[in-house]
């Protein structure tokens, strides 16, 4: 699984960081997404797909999910 996310369209609200700190972090200069695992583990990819799903802004996006959803 990798991940990509849209700086831009990224408003900030930081769900991606609560939900998995391991994959995401925050701009400290303007709040926005920072991905810092685009290929993460697979003992963090359950989070980071959650991450994904309560993103507001759709800001990120997941390739080559597996089979099962793991």
């Amino acid at each position: 699984m990798s991940l990509h996310v849209d700086r831009e369209r990224c408003i900030g609200a930081g769900m991606c960081a609560l939900t998995a700190p391991e994959v995401f972090d925050q701009d400290p200069d303007d709040g926005r997404v920072l991905l810092l695992h685009p290929e993460p583990p697979t003992t963090h990819r359950a989070a980071a797909r959650m991450a994904a799903g309560v993103c507001p802004s759709r800001a990120i996006t997941l390739h080559g999910q597996e089979p099962g959803g793991s």
